[in-house]
């Protein structure tokens, strides 16, 4: 349960598991030959609902509020689906969901498919008839049941992020490439590659519009989010996985949690994974846990580009959630709706709500999951997912440590966050309230 010296561990595995940088996301006039469509870019469909077929049976991992509610939403993405199966580790959280799926949208869970306990998922992989997999988690757990999953040749939606450190990174490149091979549908959690705004706007910036990209900014800038006071009847680790956001061994900070999201969008649209992080961050009005509240961290890119990105859950500042894409003739932005623009202000292009109302992002993804399902159009995103987390959790530890962080030394590092063994009892190793101290000896405990 201590954190590693990983800065001096780069000849570990996984250093060449895929970390050259992708390539630009536009190329000049000179080079382009074509206008390129939507689908010859990857451009999902956006029905409003998921087409009927054969039944699909769905198993619900983590009844927590977030898996509640992508346990609705998959009820909502189509005709003919189902959550036959339920698994968390408090009786409480899974009864809670259980009540609202039968209350709500009238599917009801058997007593004999409801299981508890950290490896309770394994029973419901070994049911034949479960065809999809939900993993709704904290996300310390997610690497090990993703791999699971696939290896069990099961369907999955995958919450965002997808690890909290490199070794479980390279769990799920690992997992991802056996799931391409086997053939399954991998949806993942990260909402904005689910939107047909980003995606027509994505189109845009490959086709040019607003020049070569030189840099990108991602910003998660909000007020302080939920905790949770440790009560006198729990254990170390049932307060931990109740106030699992706040603890980095379990959602790995909050620039995973959420700036993930901005994260995504930027290195969706460049194409390229940075060489090098450097950033601050710091701990000032958290009230629980062991968590940062601000961070701030430079992303370095090979030919000069850059992307900065912050995040940040503090009460009375200025918010600001949102994505920018900075090219040679203008720039994409999120602010004030998603469009382009150039230098002096003009609008370039934008999306209009009201020719075409946006789903949900959230019901979204699981009508793409069934919908992929269905008709055989393989979707799998759960290696981009696995570098957009890996990019995240380098400028993290960029943070953290006070220190620049280099590609190849996160790919490669054995850092891991958390207890090796599972049960509910002591952590002696988890200390409330004592977060990283940037500077210090990177050796500090979890």
């Amino acid at each position: 349960m201590k954190r590693r010296d990983f800065l001096t561990s780069t000849a570990l595995i996984g250093a060449s598991m895929g970390i050259a940088p992708l390539g630009l996301a536009s190329c000049s006039s000179k080079e382009k030959a074509k206008t390129l469509t939507p689908e010859e870019l990857g451009m999902y469909s956006f029905v409003d609902i998921a087409p009927d077929g054969k039944p699909l049976k769905a198993a619900l991992v983590g009844c927590g509020d977030r898996g509640t509610g992508a346990a609705t939403q998959f009820l909502k993405a189509g005709p003919n689906v189902s959550i036959i199966a339920l698994v968390d580790i408090f009786q409480d959280r899974m009864d809670g969901c259980r009540n609202v799926l039968k209350e709500k949208h009238n599917n009801e869970v058997p007593d004999a498919n409801c299981f508890l306990g950290f490896d309770a998922y394994k029973k419901v992989l070994e049911m034949p008839d479960i065809d999809v997999v939900l993993l709704c988690t904290p996300t310390h757990f997610r690497p090990e049941q993703f791999r699971a999953a696939v290896e069990a040749g099961k369907h999955v939606f995958m919450e965002k992020p997808c690890a909290v450190d490199p070794t479980g990174i390279r769990t799920v490149i690992a997992a991802a490439k056996i799931a391409t091979t086997k053939g399954l549908t991998v949806i993942t959690g990260n909402q904005r590659r689910h939107s047909k705004a980003y995606w027509e706007a994505y189109v845009q910036v490959r086709n040019g519009a607003i020049g070569d990209i030189v840099s990108g900014s991602a910003h998660w800038d909000q007020g302080a989010w939920w905790n949770k006071r440790k009560r006198p009847e729990w254990s170390d680790m049932e307060y931990c996985i109740r106030n699992w956001f706040n603890i980095k061994w379990l959602s790995g900070d909050h620039i995973l949690d959420q700036a993930i999201h901005n994260i995504d969008v930027v290195t969706w649209f460049m194409g390229m994974r940075p060489t090098n992080a450097a950033g601050f961050g710091g701990r000032a009005r958290r009230l629980t846990g062991d968590i940062f509240d601000f961070f701030s961290v430079d992303y370095y890119y090979e030919n000069n580009r850059k992307m900065l990105t912050t995040a940040r859950q503090i009460d009375g500042c200025e918010g600001n959630v949102s994505e920018q894409i900075y090219g040679t003739k203008g720039m994409f932005t999120t602010k004030d709706g998603v469009h382009l623009e150039d230098y002096n202000g003009n609008v370039i292009w934008k999306y209009d709500y009201e020719k075409q109302p946006e789903k949900n992002h959230y019901d979204q993804e699981h009508i793409h999951l069934v919908e992929s399902i269905r008709l055989d159009k393989k979707i799998n995103q759960a290696e981009d997912l696995a570098y957009s987390t890996l990019i995240a959790i380098q400028g993290r530890e960029a943070a953290y440590t006070g220190k620049s962080v280099s590609w190849d030394e996160i790919m490669a590092s054995d850092l891991r966050y958390g207890p090796e063994t599972y049960a509910l009892g002591p952590l002696p190793d988890y200390h409330e309230g004592q977060a990283p101290v940037p500077g210090k000896d990177p050796g500090a405990p979890m």
